[in-house]
């Protein structure tokens, strides 16, 4: 979103809000010998749709080994947003068995996704599957989806005529779309205008761990953005994680480089003080860049000088 990081107090759209539904309270991080980057008094929410979450990491639930592993890694994470593929769920497809029962669902929110969609026709009737799926896991109100529309199968590039199709058609069913799509500024805008609830550029390919490859066209993004920039796909490790939030990304989603990891736990919890780090980084506001050095030290006052 395009606040600005404050001196003080945050202003952001995007911050704290009065009367906002919001999870269950917690601590900012979870995970066992994590730093707590928060200070009391420093209320710093993420509002997406009308609802409030501390947690600006969302996560995934795709690729983990077992599903052990990945509640293990939804708990270091101390995420409170999971996206879930609606269609890998209906299907039962390998490592989603008991998914839905793995899932505390009264901590989590569920965020529905259209993976494996290729057309807005697709992926409209996946979102709305995928709504009568969180209503079954108690979330009754729960109209949020994560909206992919991929005729790519290669590159897993989102199709940015498909997508604004169908996001045009789910906001007026009264979805909260969450549209996945290229760092495009101009596509970015028009999803705002036809009513999405955040625009999520990706930082590189699905599942490439190249890092933020879009920067410019993201940060372009989130100077303009009127709803919160979410950054997915792509970061591979926490310090892209916490350069993404540097920028002024609202929030960032992240599975395959935690769910790929040698330890996806450990993964998850630095991927949550990675996105903390970043996020408090971009608040303090950093120092001027300079073309030449400034020493340190003040020069009056020294000894012999």
């Amino acid at each position: 979103m395009a606040d600005s990081p404050p001196a003080t107090t945050p202003t952001s759209a995007a911050g704290a809000q009065e009367g906002l539904p919001a999870t269950a309270p917690g601590p900012a991080i979870q995970a066992p010998g994590a730093l707590v980057l928060e200070t009391p008094g420093s209320e710093d929410s993420l509002v997406i749709g009308g609802r409030r979450f501390r947690s600006r990491l969302m996560t995934g639930t795709g690729k983990y080994p077992s599903l052990a592993v990945m509640q293990a890694s939804l708990a270091a994470s101390a995420c409170e947003i999971v996206t879930v593929a609606v269609r890998r769920v209906q299907s039962q497809a390998a490592g989603h068995g008991g998914l839905m029962e793995a899932i505390d669902w009264q901590r989590i929110w569920m965020l529905p996704n259209t993976a494996g969609c290729a057309t807005a026709e697709e992926a409209i009737r996946v979102a709305r599957l995928g709504r009568e799926l969180a209503k079954l896991a108690g979330q009754e109100d729960n109209t949020f989806v994560k909206l992919e529309v991929i005729p790519d199968s290669r590159h897993l590039l989102p199709d940015p005529i498909g997508t604004l199709e169908a996001a045009e058609q789910l906001v007026k069913e009264g979805f909260t779309v969450l549209p996945y799509i290229n760092a495009d500024p101009l596509l970015a805008r028009r999803l705002e205008d036809v009513g999405c609830a955040t625009v999520m550029p990706l930082g590189s390919p699905i599942g490439s761990g190249q890092g933020i490859r879009n920067a410019a066209n993201i940060a372009l993004i989130i100077e303009d953005a009127r709803v919160p920039v979410v950054v997915d796909a792509g970061i591979g490790v926490p310090s892209e994680a916490a350069q993404a939030m540097e920028m002024g990304a609202d929030a960032l989603l992240i599975n395959s480089a935690i769910a790929l990891a040698g330890d996806p736990a450990a993964m998850a919890g630095a991927m949550a003080m990675a996105t903390q780090a970043g996020r408090s980084a971009f608040r303090a506001g950093r120092l001027p860049l300079r073309a030449e050095a400034s020493a340190s030290s003040p020069r009056q006052g020294r000894i012999g000088g």
